[in-house]
């Protein structure tokens, strides 16, 4: 599992992201960065899908709206079945600095390490407009799965990663199950390779930007949506789940 290979994916997942995800694609695309744009549209019902294919982008969309999980694992699976050796995921509603692509990506590149987290947390990370509820919340979920995997991790629900496409032929790490479709396939893939000893593992510091002109800062509803977020966490620490 040691390829050495730039040929990247950049997987957006995406759901109602109009006058947002062309400027990240935009943005993207003017870092230079060399790497395969795609959009996975979680069937929006507004313009997500136009304004990233006229901003660059490829664009998989959804019938139906399956989830962040499924959309992310639908970028993965085709990265996989296109040739792709590495795939770095970061939002579509330009929480994420693109600038700072090639501080997550190139130790993968460079075959360093097999999996990048992006931390908000680390020295030299930056949160812009954070707010004290969301501060306090996402350390202690961080905190939980640090206590699971024996290791500090600063900034677990930080959606800016990278890692190489081959950790997914490990047998222990199993995306393609229904439970992981909302927001439970991201930590379930944290929590895996961190406890894969055979995945190198590392937290580079990032930027996220919570934008004040937006109502909402984020998609998930209180409680229920928390409880898919912390439930891989319960699942797989109480070994539940595979």
């Amino acid at each position: 599992m040691n390829s050495h290979s730039n040929k990247i994916l950049i997987v957006l997942p995406a759901y109602n992201e109009t006058g947002k995800v062309g400027r990240v694609v935009e943005k993207i695309k003017a870092t230079g960065f060399d790497a395969t744009i795609m959009v996975v549209d979680d069937c929006s019902s507004d313009g997500t899908s136009d304004e990233a294919e006229k901003a660059g982008a490829i664009v998989l969309r959804h019938e139906k709206n399956r989830g962040v999980g499924a959309a992310i694992r639908t970028g993965i699976n085709y990265g996989i079945e296109n040739g792709y050796d590495i795939c770095t995921v970061l939002s579509s509603d330009d929480q994420h600095e693109p600038k700072e692509l090639s501080r997550v990506v190139t130790p993968v590149v460079n075959d360093d390490y097999d999996f990048i987290q992006g931390s908000r947390r680390l020295k030299d990370g930056r949160v812009v407009n954070d707010q004290p509820f969301r501060k306090i919340t996402t350390k202690l979920y961080s905190l939980l799965l640090s206590f699971l995997v024996g290791r500090r991790i600063t900034d677990a629900t930080n959606g800016f990663r990278a890692f190489r496409l081959s950790i997914f032929e490990y047998p222990d790490i199993n995306i393609n199950q229904e439970w992981l479709d909302r927001y439970e396939l991201e930590p379930y893939i944290l929590f895996k390779s961190i406890k894969n000893k055979n995945i190198r593992f590392t937290e580079v510091p990032i930027t996220i930007y919570y934008h004040q002109e937006t109502k909402q800062y984020t998609k998930m509803r209180p409680f229920l949506d928390w409880w898919k977020l912390a439930r891989p966490l319960v699942y797989l620490g109480l070994r539940i789940k595979k």
